[in-house]
């Protein structure tokens, strides 16, 4: 198939598992344990209906909107995916092309295989940075200094992984970070040519915002075992305090699925909260990111901006968000799909898709601004 004729997210997520090797295209659609999160994400989703209204004035319609006060072309951003430069080379760079010209904001993780740097070089539109925190605090100290210097204008401060869950397909494929080549590896990798060739034009195949930036980590091997040990079982509100006031700029807090926390980040300076499962791929039985949006736009929406994650697969989802009071969605697993299936403009055909499904949808249901969207817009009795 070709991009012009995927149709649907799905047509991608086909494309891109043709041309990823199986172990790299499986770690970033799995989720945790038995996957119930990960599913539940999406079919909640389908439990919200849309209100149909009819004769009504449908020209001059605008998906224009803020977030956290940068204004985007429709209320989305591409959230940071971990080794996304396994998926095609170069891939971050390709995503925040993609997202640039598109509009909306990109945000690049911490286990990124492009830097800071390179993504700064790359592009010109600002950037969004998404922080683990890891023991050693001079390497984070570190990490947001480059980020201020490289010009990006929001910290992502990813909260709900002080751990990692057990993904089976990974442990399954013998995936590793950074990966292991085994005979099994190669074999997947020999089996995606064009996949090769492109790895083979960069340089960049490692953690690029850790290798070399990080004590003791020159090679893979150390880097392997730093990575192992850094991420910090003792993180609290009060950890978030110092990174809030060492990074001084905005600050998004990423990992929100309770009402006491959604209060706690607001008290420790946050500008923005996004309810996140991580994509069911950390607690597994945990409820979806949609089901408890309500609750806790009840609890704070006079005292954050509210974002969301997981599941959105359709431009329906981004406008049923909307309906149930987020600001904006973030979507990864579907621009992933994009950048496996066709590089940057496998991205943007991405983007293409989710915008005028948002728009075709925003129309049949009467309205024409989406910032006016609201739980008028959905059956109240669908609600989960």
């Amino acid at each position: 198939m070709k991009l012009k004729n995927a149709l649907i997210i799905s047509d991608l997520k086909g494309m891109a598992k043709n041309r990823v090797p199986k172990m790299f295209f499986d770690y970033a659609d799995s989720g945790a344990l038995t996957e119930q999160t990960y599913f539940a994400n999406e079919s909640d989703y389908a439990k919200i209906l849309l209100r149909q209204k009819i004769a009504r004035k449908l020209s001059d319609r605008s998906l224009k909107t803020t977030m956290i006060g940068q204004e985007v072309s429709m209320p989305l951003a591409l959230a940071p995916i971990g080794m996304a430069g396994m998926q095609r080379a170069n891939g971050e760079i390709l995503a925040a092309k993609a997202a640039q010209k598109a509009g909306v904001p990109y945000t690049l993780s911490t286990m990124s295989i492009c830097s800071i740097e390179d993504i700064a070089q790359a592009t010109k539109a600002p950037f969004w940075f998404q922080l683990y925190v890891m023991r050693d605090h001079d390497y984070v100290r570190a990490t947001l200094d480059r980020a201020k210097k490289a010009g990006v204008n929001a910290l992502v401060l990813t909260m709900d992984l002080q751990l990692l869950a057990q993904r089976h397909k990974d442990l399954r494929n013998g995936l590793t970070a950074p990966p292991k080549f085994t005979p099994k590896h190669i074999y997947q990798m020999a089996s995606r040519p064009m996949w090769c060739l492109r790895m083979l034009g960069t340089k960049n195949h490692s953690f690029g915002n850790i290798q070399g930036h990080a004590k003791g980590t020159e090679n893979l091997r150390s880097l392997s075992a730093w990575t192992h040990d850094q991420f910090d079982l003792e993180l609290t509100w009060d950890s978030v305090r110092w990174i809030k006031d060492y990074w001084g700029g905005k600050l998004i807090i990423k990992g929100i699925l309770d009402v006491e926390d959604a209060k706690s980040a607001v008290s420790a300076g946050a500008d923005a909260i996004i309810v996140s499962n991580h994509g069911g791929r950390q607690l597994d039985g945990a409820p979806s990111s949609i089901r408890v949006l309500p609750e806790i736009v009840e609890a704070v929406r006079k005292n954050v901006e509210i974002h969301i994650d997981g599941g959105i697969r359709n431009g329906q989802d981004i406008l049923k968000a909307k309906a149930l009071g987020a600001q904006a969605a973030y979507i990864g697993r579907p621009y992933i799909y994009g950048l496996g299936a066709g590089g940057e403009a496998g991205v943007t055909r991405c983007l293409d898709i989710l915008k005028n499904e948002l728009d075709t949808s925003m129309a049949l249901c009467g309205e024409r601004d989406i910032n006016n969207i609201s739980t008028h817009h959905i059956y109240s009795n669908s609600l989960l």
